[in-house]
């Protein structure tokens, strides 16, 4: 997605001609340690093997809770209002209004022809809602296997992205913060998805990327897939259900500055419209999920803490 300053509560979108959301000043350095197990008795190389396998992963959220609870505060923070940038017609609200657990292991963020609080967009009074989720203040790392499984919505104008952006997007700001489009689906192409890299010299419409489409004509949203990102210093692969479809480094931005050696933040979010989408038309059924069945964040033992 791309980045803005909405005119109300401060949110960060981004995704392959997305225009900037300029997000608030958020402290996004939160470095996340994880602990090797204690007191084992195995072997030398067994107890090094479990020390391993404890650090790799670093985040992980498989939505378990009751139905219509809120997500885990302590992992994710909810981004409030309108995206003018990106022309979108949604509100981001706060709370487990458009974002709350299944029951069933699921996190479902639903956008909905709705606005129950008189919510005001950049067009006037706005006509749909969503939301948008990040780990500004929660969690940031540089490096790793970073994944969601996901089922996306379906129809005209949906625009579901997991994303990430530069630990330092509130002192640097956009794109010279860096974002990482790991995933992008827009209504129109149901079988395509985008993976795309922005950054100073090659941001919005000239970001770095390239697209996924699934074989024999499947839609992404008939059933769940997994998209996720391997992520090194100077290098970063993308991959849908385990199929690698491009990897990117610096000999790619043609002299441009690479500034993804660094921590980044990830972002969920179900944009409706927009520039890049296009807006729902009379084909368009609400309410529509994104359903996230997991987002995890395994390190790689070589790459330095975040």
């Amino acid at each position: 997605m791309t980045v803005h300053t909405p005119t109300r509560h401060k949110r960060r979108l981004s995704g392959k001609r997305r225009a900037v959301l300029g997000a608030a000043s958020l402290a996004c350095c939160c470095a996340v340690a994880a602990a090797l197990p204690s007191g084992a008795s195995a072997s030398p190389d067994a107890s090094e093997a479990a020390g391993k396998k404890a650090a790799a992963a670093s985040f992980a959220d498989e939505f378990d809770g009751p139905a219509g609870s809120a997500v885990d505060s302590s992992k994710w923070q909810l981004e409030t209002g309108d995206n003018e940038s990106n022309h979108e017609r949604q509100y981001y609200t706060p709370g487990s209004d458009n974002a709350a657990l299944d029951g069933e292991g699921h996190l479902v963020i639903t956008a909905r022809k709705e606005n129950p609080a008189d919510y005001q967009c950049w067009y006037g009074t706005c006509e749909y809602t969503s939301s948008r989720l990040n780990t500004a203040t929660t969690f940031n790392q540089a490096y790793g296997h970073v994944e969601a499984r996901m089922k996306v919505p379906r129809g005209q104008g949906m625009w579901p992205a997991f994303w990430m952006l530069g630990s330092d997007f509130g002192d640097v700001g956009w794109p010279a913060s860096g974002e990482i489009d790991i995933m992008e689906n827009v209504g129109f192409e149901p079988g395509t998805v985008h993976g795309t890299l922005h950054g100073p010299g090659y941001s919005g419409a000239g970001g770095i990327g390239a697209d996924y489409s699934l074989p024999g004509g499947e839609d992404f949203a008939d059933d769940f897939h997994t998209f996720a990102v391997d992520w090194a210093p100077d290098s970063i692969t993308w991959s849908v259900d385990g199929n690698e479809f491009q990897t990117r480094t610096p000999a790619d931005l043609g002299g441009n500055e690479w500034v993804f050696n660094k921590p980044f933040f990830m972002i969920l979010n179900l944009a409706v419209g927009g520039d890049w989408p296009g807006d729902p038309d009379d084909s368009t059924t609400f309410p529509q999920e994104l359903v996230v069945d997991h987002v995890r964040v395994e390190t790689d033992d070589a790459a330095p803490p975040a």
